[in-house]
């Protein structure tokens, strides 16, 4: 599942590609005036995604509900229910869980394969190019595109969470080779409550091609 095992009460869907049950849900009307007049292939990926999200609400007992991409570009979610979603080439997911115990989730598949130069420049920063090569073999997985992965997933769930859109270098994530990374907010932005339990850990994974990235937010249990 999407950058590993996922903890209880949190649940998840994934389909490859444009195929299966995830692929022939009925949209919703506010969805499909969403997607009015996209091309074909875009169509399919969003109504698979959706497809996605609806078994993963499923698994969660949530009904059902329209999906539909709000100001700052993430979906809105069912009242209670905290969530993303992603899609790369031949892969969908989403992932949700209870409000009650996630202030805001994240989550961004991507190709595992190198970024092109010039996204690399101003996606990674200084630091986390050094800390890659601290970090990091040279064999190792293309590390710009971990980073790019891991801010895309830490920024669908900072976004949401503090009401703001952020650049890729207004914040900063180190991965490290075990599968995690660490997710540092925007400081001028960051929620002392929200934080005072530890770091903010993402997850990472790679698998069939497909490089996956999870940040969960846990509410403050203050």
């Amino acid at each position: 599942m999407i950058g590993g095992p996922l903890p209880a009460g949190v649940c998840a869907a994934e389909a490859f590609g444009d195929v299966g049950p995830a692929a022939r849900v009925a949209l919703f009307p506010a969805e499909r005036a969403a997607v009015a007049g996209v091309s074909p292939e875009r169509l399919r990926e969003f109504t698979t995604v959706r497809g996605c999200a609806r078994a993963a609400l499923a698994g969660l007992g949530a009904a059902p509900a329209p999906l539909v991409p709000g100001p700052l570009g993430a979906p809105g979610w069912p009242p209670g229910v905290v969530g993303s979603m992603t899609h790369c080439a031949g892969y969908r997911a989403a992932v949700v869980a209870r409000a009650s115990a996630y202030a805001s989730v994240g989550i961004d598949a991507e190709p595992l394969e190198p970024l092109p130069a010039v996204v690399a420049a101003r996606v990674v920063g200084a630091a986390e190019r050094a800390w890659l090569r601290e970090d990091f073999p040279p064999d190792g997985p293309p590390c710009d595109r971990l980073v790019f992965s891991a801010k895309e997933a830490a920024y669908k769930a900072f976004s949401p969470w503090l009401g703001a859109r952020f650049g890729f270098q207004d914040f900063t994530v180190r991965p490290y080779p075990d599968g995690t990374f660490l997710a540092i907010p925007p400081e001028s932005e960051i929620s002392l409550p929200l934080l005072s339990e530890g770091p903010l850990l993402g997850r990472w994974s790679a698998r069939s091609g497909i490089l996956l990235t999870r940040l969960l937010i846990q509410q403050s249990k203050t």
